[in-house]
């Protein structure tokens, strides 16, 4: 695909960056610096989330007889945002009719689970009921079955009080928007599914190589001028960073906008012995006023019940404990002007969060709405995960899909998924078919 002089990605831990080359398509620099002769791919997939190891597996089926690699920082593949998810197949009810949101949810559920199946990955069809507690959510809960409609979600229906005790017992609500098609699986399991098809079909994953640089290749470096770095040598990059997105597009020189913000949401999980109480998804009626969803009760494929999650500013893109710290995170975040814009905009909610996020009997509080038979004795701290959220430079939360290119000899070679928000693990195969449709276009392949 597309000669020419090749943009190249490199990394390594160890290593300096990234390079690209004018003659061959692409080369791996050895694991440890040692000589050898080099390998070549057309393609490099940098990260290793759900989203690229299935835009890696769907570019390199369309593509049999080229070179695929995917580069991934970590040792291991699915370490963040698709490890560390509520593991809900969405079913495609909130998004605005018509946003490609909308569209790849709904397309990516059917996938999802035809490919489970496919597969034999476990999955539950568990259902969610959206329950609105007071007589003011009622029209915003009509408004989202509409919405549902809209979307062509699957026999969605609109229940009353005692329906909502036949489904879930210790519930309490008014009235729930029943989606009986929302589904539960583990992602992470789903994500090493797809590098095995990925690497079945001549694919190539490189762990623990991370992306520092990219820059065009000088005919003669075939080696490290240190002997340190590794590099491949490609003639083309899709970048599916999430939290780092942002940065690997300044590093080729693209656009820093939209900017990623890091959030962290903490869980708190059901004891064992009350898991009985939830028998699928729980969720709030969203508040159009608030940037995130609120508190939701989720089943998990191992039995246990996650409540949650809040949403606080992580002081480091990967900091999933309260106390992690990154000086260069944290100053990346409090200097961008988008995010005072939010904050200012939301300070209270933000204060309230953060209050919650102290204080347990304040989360069970918000449990208790929906199941006032939960106290403090029935819950404990759980799992932590960190959204990657994309801000613009006026505080608005970036809501749909941003893909980025640039020009000139790097820009014009890279497609960067500037922001593939939730559900993006519902729809990694509708987006993988997008993504592959857009490198198609852009590199000509």
């Amino acid at each position: 695909g597309g000669g020419g002089a090749a943009a190249a990605a490199a990394g390594g831990r160890r290593g300096r960056g990234a390079v690209a080359g004018p003659a061959p398509p692409a080369q791996v620099r050895p694991r440890s610096g040692s000589g050898g002769k080099a390998l070549t791919f057309d393609v490099a997939v940098v990260g290793a989330g759900i989203v690229g190891l299935a835009s890696a597996r769907e570019l390199v089926r369309r593509h049999p007889s080229l070179a695929f690699a995917v580069l991934e920082k970590e040792k291991e593949l699915a370490h963040h945002q698709s490890g560390h998810n509520s593991g809900v197949i969405h079913s495609g009810i909130y998004y605005k009719p018509g946003s490609l949101k909308a569209k790849l949810c709904v397309q990516g559920a059917a996938l999802c689970y035809e490919y489970c199946d496919q597969k034999g990955i476990p999955y539950k069809r568990c259902g969610k009921l959206i329950v609105a507690v007071e007589q003011d959510e009622i029209p915003r809960l009509k408004a989202l079955y509409e919405r549902g409609l809209q979307n062509n979600v699957q026999d969605l229906k609109l229940i009353g009080a005692k329906e909502i005790k036949a489904k879930e017992p210790f519930c309490r609500g008014l009235m729930a928007l029943d989606s009986p098609h929302t589904g539960i699986v583990n992602y992470k399991q789903v994500a090493q599914s797809y590098a095995e098809d990925f690497r079945e079909a001549g694919g190539t994953i490189l762990t623990d190589f991370e992306v520092t640089n990219m820059e065009m290749a000088k005919e003669s470096s075939s080696e490290s001028e240190d002997g340190k770095g590794e590099e491949i040598y490609c003639q083309h990059i899709v970048t599916c960073a999430g939290l780092y997105s942002d940065r690997l597009s300044e590093i080729s020189g693209c656009s820093p906008e939209p900017r990623i913000v890091p959030f962290r949401g903490d869980y708190l999980v059901l004891k064992p012995e009350k898991c009985y109480m939830v028998k699928g998804n729980i969720y709030p009626v969203p508040n159009p006023r608030f940037p995130f969803l609120g508190f939701h009760f989720t089943p998990r494929m191992d039995g246990s019940v996650w409540l949650g999650p809040n949403a606080v500013l992580a002081f480091k893109r990967e900091g999933y404990r309260l106390f992690d710290f990154s000086t260069g995170d944290f100053l990346d975040a409090v200097t961008y002007s988008g995010l005072w814009k939010l904050v200012l905009r939301n300070l209270s909610y933000g204060l309230s969060e953060m209050y919650r996020a102290c204080f347990l009997s304040a989360q069970v509080k918000q449990l208790q709405k929906f199941i006032p038979e939960v106290t403090i004795n029935d819950v404990l701290r759980g799992p932590s995960g960190v959204r990657a959220q994309a801000l613009d430079t006026d505080g608005n939360l970036v809501d749909d899909f941003v893909f980025d290119g640039g020009s000139g000899d790097i820009g014009s070679r890279v497609l960067h998924v500037r922001n593939a928000p939730s559900p993006a693990a519902t729809s990694s195969l509708a987006i993988a078919k997008m993504i592959a449709d857009e490198a198609k276009r852009r590199f000509e392949l």
